[in-house]
């Protein structure tokens, strides 16, 4: 199956000039969707993940059902605010300003192998300020995986060092 095939591209969204890959017309497509998920869970099959991070928010979409089937806990990293515990957090640049991602201070312990999931890989700087909150944690990143790679933006090359991969590359 080709899974490019399955998603849209919406001109001009969210801005004048972007060409948007919108996955939601591959998410609806039960076929498709289990396709992605087979695809992205064989490549860490056997590879001792404990913990799966999903990012907020398309990246639960395909953290949640990896975790499942690789036995692993399911971790989410939100935006500042949206988690109810204590947590740590990091700050990461955007084009014009700065974000800030956070994740519970409980939820990976020293020496657990993690999985970070997204949907797409752009300038990996959500992906980054992630790592950084693993590894804060004491968690050992094992990989990082997309289903989606926007490889003209360069997004891998703030990724040395660990493992990426992505499904789709544009």
């Amino acid at each position: 199956m080709n899974l490019e095939e399955k998603i849209r591209d919406v001109p001009d969204f969210p801005i004048k000039g972007v060409l948007f890959k919108d996955i939601t017309t591959l998410l609806k497509d039960p076929e498709a969707y289990h396709h992605a998920i087979d695809l992205l869970v064989e490549r860490y099959r056997g590879k001792g993940i404990e913990v799966v991070v999903g990012m907020e928010s398309r990246g639960f979409i395909f953290a949640a059902p990896m975790a499942y089937i690789l036995s692993a806990g399911l971790v989410p990293v939100r935006k500042l605010g949206k988690l109810p515990a204590e947590t740590v957090r990091a700050e990461y640049c955007l084009e014009y300003g700065t974000n800030c991602l956070e994740i519970h201070r409980d939820a990976i312990k020293p020496g657990q192998k993690v999985l970070v999931v997204d949907d797409l890989l752009a300038t990996g700087g959500t992906t980054i300020a992630t790592t950084q909150l693993v590894e804060k944690l004491g968690g050992d990143v094992v990989g990082v995986a997309f289903l989606i790679e926007l490889t003209f933006l360069r997004g891998r090359e703030k990724l040395k060092g660990y493992e990426v991969y992505s499904q789709i590359k544009y």
